[in-house]
């Protein structure tokens, strides 16, 4: 019986070992090894449209498109989908009427919120603060303007 506890211990022992090597050999190995090429396909590749729409449906964003296509330049189509061209086309109209200073990158950031929130104060019922957060309040008084964007 005592042989068989010291045969499953020096077996545990030399598998810990085993792994404990076999780590070890593999990092280095990993380490040293040259970094794959990246294949001419893969840095081709575009990133993704960044779709924000601040709690729209696509209905509503359809609207809010038709509106920027009817007043702010938009060209793109109308699928209920606001990304990057949409919200350019908000930010031209941001900067001209609403505060908004930075880039027209169609990026929705603090300063494009706190424009289109100052936006909705004016005339869509938001009542809360102009801090750039994109909340409740914000997103409830965006969809008022979206229901009466385009006729």
């Amino acid at each position: 019986m005592r042989a068989n506890i010291v045969l499953r211990a020096a077996i545990g022992v030399t598998a810990t070992v085993g792994i404990v090597v076999g780590s070890l050999v593999g990092a280095s190995v990993a380490a040293s090894a040259p970094a794959a090429p990246q294949s001419a396909v893969v840095s081709q590749v575009s990133a993704p449209r960044a779709v924000n729409n601040l709690g729209l449906n696509t209905s509503e964003a359809r609207n809010v498109q038709c509106f920027l296509a009817d007043h702010w330049g938009y060209h793109g189509s109308f699928d209920g989908q606001l990304g990057t061209e949409s919200w350019k086309a908000f930010q031209r109209n941001l900067k001209a009427h609403w505060g908004y200073t930075g880039q027209i990158d169609g990026i929705v950031g603090s300063g494009t919120v706190k424009a289109l929130q100052r936006l909705l104060k004016d005339s869509w019922g938001y009542t809360g603060a102009i801090d750039g957060v994109a909340g409740s309040g914000t997103k409830a008084a965006f969809k008022r303007f979206a229901a009466r964007a385009c006729p």
